[in-house]
């Protein structure tokens, strides 16, 4: 033992589901593990991706040792290409997640200089004052792992995304022995996956889905068009599978599934027979009923290919009645109005639509009770810290691992920038760093914030109006009538009388100014009246820019 503590650090992933990432940290020693992005919430006009904040280990790159992945799904890989820009430090995956990160730093311009090392389940590796160990996980893509470290403060056990599948698609079962002997050592902490702690029992095996895609493919009258996630290689394997069990050829849409695809087969994680691949420029002339079609866009994305499809404006496929549409995934909290709108063009469309409400065509990838139980039972932690998911998940977890022994003194429940501290007095919840939300919008990266997002939400409820008046700068009157112009607040011709009242009103403030008065004291008078005589007249805040020209 020492007398330095050890500091575990979430900077994403604690209260949110998405963008995962945790530090753990030892005098000038840093490990990050996992770094991933989150799909923009409702609110979040504009936003393309939401990343974590990684200001605290801005000034401590030369003390970060090394980044470890657990899987390769963008909660926990997408922000790597922001942070390498800020930390060059090496990366540790597994092969197939490597593949998968090589695919995203070649698309960012960044994998000639990214430092890439391969990790396997069963292996270690050293890092500083850490020791690691990977173990074998069960999740909707192969190839994750779970990770034991060895600190000088005690063994920590991170689970990475779990689930305990006896029968996985990819013939790969968790390591519950590795597991078992973690709990004989005596472990420190546990960090374990809160997605599902809302659900009881446990979580079904993939295999289940194989039934539902059967009687999907034998009944289909035309062409069927599945949407997963692209890095759901297992579920992908299912899909072509089924199209081969029911003579359907398999075309691809959608480039980050098919860079997917590519990277599986060349690394041997995805089979696919010879010939049932055809490209998508070949369907017109097989029959329908010999077509299967695999789409990204399982979330609503607009700009994905399911999401054309269903607006009638993909450049190839046209969504006729008799096509099947299989959505098989689950909506990423944030992302089911996008995902409900997909649904309902498509029935517009005259497709028939599949999806796990009506289907068991989609299982999760996460443990359920029963299984976050089992974990909890086999590694027996001194220390519980539920991880990755938001509040009410982490509260439910807690709760599970106090049914099954653990004190509630020793379950310790924070959220993102919160640190926790363990020393030989033993572990405790200390202060919380700052952070934010880190918003990307095309290009830029995080020079988008709270006022813009203010801005823009004004801007999408209530419009803007823009007010021109033309001031003599002699008499300091008006030089003619105020020009109004608005966009997305009311239909010009049908209020006039609105428009006319507000010209008045404009006239009103500035017959009142004072020679001395500024410019810019003349438009905020104007801004305010409008915005008073706006709310009184029919209860909506537009956006004002006042504009006052001196003529």
């Amino acid at each position: 033992m020492t007398n330095h503590p050890l500091r575990i650090i979430p900077l994403g992933g604690l209260g949110e589901v998405g963008k995962n990432m945790m530090i753990v940290e030892w005098r000038d020693h840093i490990v990050v593990i996992d770094a991933g992005v989150m799909f923009p919430q409702n609110d979040m006009w504009g936003i393309d991706l939401v990343i974590p904040d990684f200001e605290y280990l801005l000034g401590k790159q030369d003390r970060v040792e090394g980044i470890i992945i657990t899987h390769g799904h963008e909660d926990h890989t997408g922000g790597l290409p922001y942070l390498l820009r800020e930390i060059q430090a090496p990366v540790f995956a597994t092969r197939l997640t490597l593949g998968l990160i090589e695919v995203k730093l070649r698309e960012y311009g960044m994998l000639s200089r990214a430092q890439l090392h391969r990790i396997d389940a069963g292996g270690a590796l050293s890092l500083g004052p850490f020791k690691f160990e990977f173990f074998a996980t069960n999740h909707s893509i192969p190839d994750g792992v779970g990770l034991a470290i060895d600190t000088p403060q005690g063994l920590v056990v991170h689970s990475g995304d779990f689930k305990i599948d006896y029968t996985p698609v990819d013939g790969r079962p968790a390591d519950l022995g590795k597991l078992a002997e973690l709990g004989n050592r005596g472990v420190l902490v546990l960090l374990a996956d809160s997605t599902n702690s809302e659900s009881p029992g446990f979580t079904p095996s993939e295999r289940v889905i194989d039934q539902a895609f059967d009687q999907v493919f034998k009944e289909a009258p035309g062409r069927i068009i599945v949407t997963t996630f692209a890095s759901l290689i297992s579920r992908i394997q299912q899909v072509m599978n089924t199209a081969q069990r029911h003579n359907r050829k398999v075309a691809i849409t959608g480039r980050s599934m098919e860079e997917n695809i590519r990277i599986a087969q060349e690394l041997g994680y995805l089979t696919i027979p010879r010939g049932l691949l055809v490209p998508l420029s070949e369907i017109e002339r097989l029959h329908p009923r010999q077509v299967a079609i695999m789409a990204t866009g399982s979330q609503g994305e607009p700009s994905a290919a399911l999401a054309r499809m269903a607006r009638g404006q993909h450049y190839q496929i046209e969504i006729v009645p008799g096509d099947t549409v299989i959505i098989s995934a689950h909506a990423v909290p944030g992302n089911e109005e996008f995902v409900h709108d997909i649904i309902n063009r498509l029935f517009q469309c005259g497709a028939d639509v599949v999806y796990e409400k009506i289907a068991p065509v989609h299982v999760s990838g996460h443990a359920s009770q029963e299984e976050q139980k089992l974990l909890i039972s086999l590694v027996r932690p001194r220390y519980f810290v539920p991880i990755h998911g938001e509040l009410r998940h982490l509260k439910l977890h807690a709760w599970l691992a106090q049914q099954i022994g653990i004190p509630p003194e020793r379950t310790l429940v924070v959220e993102n920038g919160y640190v926790l501290e363990f020393d030989e007095a033993g572990g405790c919840i200390g202060e919380r760093i700052p952070g934010r939300y880190v918003f990307v919008d095309g290009a830029g990266v995080g020079d988008v914030g709270p006022a813009v997002m203010r801005d823009r939400e004004i801007l999408g409820q209530d419009g803007v109006v823009i007010a021109v008046a033309k001031v003599d700068t002699r008499s300091h009157g008006l030089h003619e009538r105020p020009e109004i112009h608005s966009r997305g607040f009311v239909y010009i011709r049908e209020s006039e009388d609105l428009l006319e009242g507000a010209r008045e009103e404009i006239e009103r403030v500035l017959q009142r100014s004072e020679p001395a008065e500024t410019r810019k004291a003349a438009e905020s008078r104007v801004r305010k009246a409008l915005q008073r005589y706006f709310y009184q007249e029919i209860q909506r805040r537009p956006m004002i820019f006042p504009i006052i020209v001196e003529v």
